[in-house]
Order: structure tokens, then sequence, then C-alpha cells
């Protein structure tokens, strides 16, 4: 009689791996505001979560982000908890997006403005209403600094740790564990990906996810300070 071997888990199986990269960031070192800037690393990339989001028994990772800039990880996390500029923090936008859809508030549309660039400030001159973008602002600010909280990978390797930024994202975009609550904030974004995925996130959603040498390399990184790697994805 033959005997078939037990069927094996692929490592691409998203489910396991996304249990596993949540198991992994609970246990990380946590922040939440105000955190002391010096206890950030130069470099690496953050993963959010949020009160009231639960996942594989634990906090539910919310967005995922890093920064390209070296030793830059410090000053944009600062860009979404500590300053009121919804154009330099996408994060910041996504959750004044769904605020202001929930209330079906015709603000969206001044909002979704990118006020960088000097031509839309000289063409939207006079146009937007500054005050109550302010109040927006500040509304946003009390919600990322009371609702959530972060755990940071150091990684120095820029073109690594954009790779594996991907990867984390579509872990959890590809998991069918992971579900946003009934009253999560996102559900209400003008945004469909959004929506769908349960991260304020639009990017990376369907990548490559994380390979078991991805998450051995994010283990190892518990209780050290030290990068995760320094050597190119494979």
């Amino acid at each position: 009689m033959q005997i078939i071997p037990p069927k094996e888990i692929s490592i691409h199986e998203p489910n396991i791996l996304c249990e596993r990269f949540h198991e992994i960031s609970n246990r990380m070192k946590r922040f939440c505001y105000p955190y002391d800037k010096k206890d950030i690393p130069g470099n690496g990339i953050y993963v959010v979560f949020e009160e009231g989001e639960m996942a594989h028994g634990g906090a539910r990772i919310v967005r995922i982000g890093t920064h390209s800039g070296p030793n830059n990880l410090r000053a944009r996390l600062a860009e979404h908890f500590y300053k009121e500029n919804k154009d330099r923090s996408i994060f910041r936008k996504n959750i004044g997006r769904a605020l202001l859809q929930r209330r079906k508030d015709p603000f969206l549309a001044q909002w979704d403005i990118d006020l960088t660039p000097r031509k839309n400030r000289e063409r939207y001159a006079g146009k937007i209403d500054f005050k109550k973008q302010a109040e927006i602002e500040a509304e946003v600010t009390r919600i990322i600094r009371s609702h959530f909280s972060f755990c940071v990978y150091p990684d120095d390797n820029k073109q690594h740790r954009l790779e594996l930024e991907k990867r984390m994202i579509a872990t959890v975009n590809q998991c069918t564990d992971c579900r946003q609550s009934a009253g999560w904030l996102g559900k209400h974004s003008p945004r469909e990906k959004i929506r769908q995925s349960g991260l304020w996130v639009m990017r990376g959603l369907k990548h490559t996810p994380l390979q078991s040498k991805d998450l051995d390399r994010l283990e190892r990184t518990l209780g050290k300070g030290e990068g995760i790697y320094k050597g190119e994805m494979r």
C-alpha cells in the first residue's frame, strides 16, 4: 500500500504566514503617542495597530510603511503623529477622507487637493476653507494619537526594506483571517482598496507575500537593536 505523506504547508500560504507575522509584531516593543523619538531607529519599517482591531488572537495590523531617505524614519513617523499636514502624510489624508465621507461632508473635495506644489497653492488661493481644514487636521491628530500604536523593524538597507514593506502589506491583505471590525473607520473610506483590504494603504496589496525566511529574519530582531538584513532581497 502506498503511503501518502502529509501535505506540506506552502511557504507562500498567506494565512499561516500572516498569523506568524502578527505574532512576531505583537511581541515587538510598542510605541504610542507621545513616544521618545530617540527610541526610534534611523531606518526601518513601521507596523501600525489600531485600537479595537483584532486578528490572530492579538492586535490587528492596519498599516505598514517605511521611508526612502537615509535615516528618515523618525521624520516620517513625526509626519503622522506630530505634524498637522495631510499633504505630507497619506495616512493622515486617508483618515480625514474616511471621516468626511462618513459625514457626507462636501469639504472632502477640498481635503483631497494637494497644496504642496506651488502651482496648486496659486490655483486654489482663496478657494480653500483653511479654518475647516485646520479643524479636520486637529480631529485626525486626536484619532491618530489616541487610537494608533506601532512597532518598528530596523532595516538599514533601502532596497530591502522597500521590498519587504510590500511583502508585509501583501501578506496581510491576502490573508482571509484578517477582518476589520464592524465599526472600523476605514469602512467609510472613499477609496475601495482601503475598504476592501482593511488596511490604511493602497499600494503593495497584490505583491508577493512574505516567505518563511523573511519571518525568520524578522523574529531575530526581537530584543535586538540591529538591522534585519543588509544583503539583497531574494
